[in-house]
């Protein structure tokens, strides 16, 4: 990364978004939040992040915030929705970005996802499947887009999410068989270390807590970034 190019962070309003743009600011990273409403842009440009007010799902509001004389090296996504939602952004919105960062030229593009979508469906209980189906269904379209797209990429897949400070225990791994759950603070701190790691390039990754991992969970191999 260059001292002129930015990280273009949408998500930023709340959850995991949130903790990754208190990451990037601690490392003195130019940040780019893009908003959909002004209610959190106060408190973001005074941890020194620009926000860029637009919605996901309009191609573009998108354009106008990616394709600009500022260098983006990087996307990072955690946009998407619940399942009572209509419209979501999880496909759509992230689509758009993907598009956008296409016609940027960006470097990278990290998108975070979840335990369950793609080949991680049997790793979660029937339960949590048949109530998540129709947003895994919307992220595994994205992630398949973002595949498709050309970008060096990295697909990290939480699995449940807490919000909690941070353990320090966040792991990945290769392996879809795996669940558990993990503190947004973790997950941000993973998303964090791979903008620079190479390892993680073209990977998608589960993400968990290794004290928090669900029960019967068959021995994996941990994924290391450095």
């Amino acid at each position: 990364m260059t001292s002129t190019s930015y990280i273009f962070l949408a998500g930023a309003s709340r959850g995991v978004g949130r903790e990754i743009a208190q990451y990037l600011t601690a490392q003195n990273l130019k940040v780019k939040a893009f908003l959909r409403n002004e209610t959190v842009a106060a408190e973001l440009e005074a941890m020194n992040i620009q926000p860029v007010m637009g919605d996901a799902l309009n191609v573009d509001d998108v354009e106008r915030a990616i394709l600009t004389n500022e260098p983006i090296h990087t996307v990072i996504s955690t946009i998407g929705g619940l399942p009572t939602q209509g419209e979501r952004a999880d496909y759509l919105g992230n689509k758009n970005l993907i598009d956008a960062a296409v016609k940027a030229g960006v470097q990278k593009f990290i998108l975070v996802s979840s335990i369950g979508t793609g080949n991680s469906a049997g790793a979660l209980p029937p339960q949590a499947l048949a109530t998540l189906g129709p947003v895994l269904v919307e992220k595994d379209k994205a992630e398949q887009h973002l595949i498709a797209s050309g970008l060096t990429y990295t697909i990290i897949r939480p699995g449940g999410l807490k919000s909690e400070p941070a353990t320090g225990n966040g792991i990945l791994t290769e392996d879809p068989r795996i669940v558990g759950s993990i503190n947004r603070a973790d997950v941000a701190q993973l998303v964090c270390r791979c903008l620079n790691s190479e390892r993680s390039h073209n990977k998608t990754l589960s993400a968990m807590d290794r004290n928090m991992l669900y029960e019967g969970q068959p021995d994996f191999v941990e994924f290391t970034l450095d």
